[in-house]
C-alpha cells in the first residue's frame, strides 16, 4: 500500500526524479516560483522541499543564486557505489520477500514505460521512468530508513552522466528484465545479484568512458 505523502514530500520526489534523470542539470538554478507554477502548488512546500533536498545533498544553497543542483565528486562516487550495493541489495531482498502479485504487475508496467520511452528516443522520460521503477521497488520492502539513506546516496551519484552513455539505457532495460524475472520467481539471491550487477554495470561503463576521454 502506498503511504500518504505531504505536499513537501511530493515536491521533493519530483525534484529528485528531475535531478537524477537530468531534467534539471547540475549547476542549474531551481526557481521556487517556476517549480510552484509547474506543480500547481504554493511556494511554501517548494521552499521546504528544497531545504530537505539541500540536507540530502541534491541541491546547494547560494545566497546570490538561490538553490542550485549540486555537482558531484567522481572521487567520492566509488565509496557511494559500495554503499549503494550494500543497501540496495538489502532493499531488494525485502521487496522480493514482501512483493504481492499486484506489486509485480505494477513494476512490469513501470518497466514497460521505461522501455517505451527508450524506443521512442525520449531518453529524459526513460531516465525518469528508471527512477520511478527503482523507487517503487524499494518502497515494497517497507524499510523507510534504508530507503532514505539510499536517496541520499543517489544525490551523490552521476546517474545523469551514466544514462547519457551510448546504449546504456538499452542495456539498463535488459538488466531490469533480469531483475523482474527474479521477482516473478521469488528468487531472492538472483534478485540481489541482478541488482549488484545493474549498479556495477553503469559505474564500470562510466569509468571506461572517462578513461577513454
Amino acid at each position: 500500500m502506498m503511504q500518504f505523502r505531504t505536499k513537501e514530500e511530493q515536491v521533493a520526489d519530483f525534484l529528485r526524479e528531475g535531478i537524477i534523470s537530468g531534467r534539471f542539470a547540475r549547476g542549474a538554478r531551481l526557481k521556487q516560483q517556476e517549480i510552484a507554477t509547474l506543480l500547481n502548488t504554493s511556494i511554501t512546500p517548494v521552499r521546504e522541499a528544497l531545504k530537505l533536498l539541500e540536507a540530502e545533498g541534491y541541491v546547494a544553497g547560494d545566497s546570490y543564486r538561490g538553490a542550485v543542483v549540486a555537482p558531484f565528486d567522481i572521487e567520492a562516487s566509488t565509496e557511494t557505489l559500495n554503499l549503494r550495493i550494500l543497501l540496495e541489495t538489502q532493499l531488494v531482498r525485502g521487496a522480493v520477500e514482501r512483493a504481492t502479485a499486484a506489486d509485480i504487475a505494477e513494476l512490469k508496467v513501470m518497466a514497460d514505460e521505461f522501455a517505451t520511452a527508450f524506443d521512442a528516443g525520449d531518453n529524459e522520460t526513460a531516465r525518469a521512468a528508471n527512477y520511478r521503477f527503482h523507487h517503487r521497488m524499494f518502497e515494497i520492502a517497507r524499510m523507510p530508513q534504508t530507503l532514505h539513506f539510499v536517496q541520499i546516496l543517489w544525490a551523490r551519484y552521476p546517474f545523469d552522466l551514466i544514462n547519457q552513455l551510448k546504449g546504456r539505457v538499452s542495456r539498463a532495460a535488459n538488466e531490469h528484465g533480469d531483475l523482474l524475472q527474479a521477482f516473478i520467481g521469488g528468487d531472492v539471491a538472483a534478485a540481489m545479484l541482478a541488482t549488484r550487477q545493474h549498479i556495477e554495470a553503469g559505474w564500470t561503463e562510466l569509468k571506461h568512458s572517462v578513461s577513454a576521454a
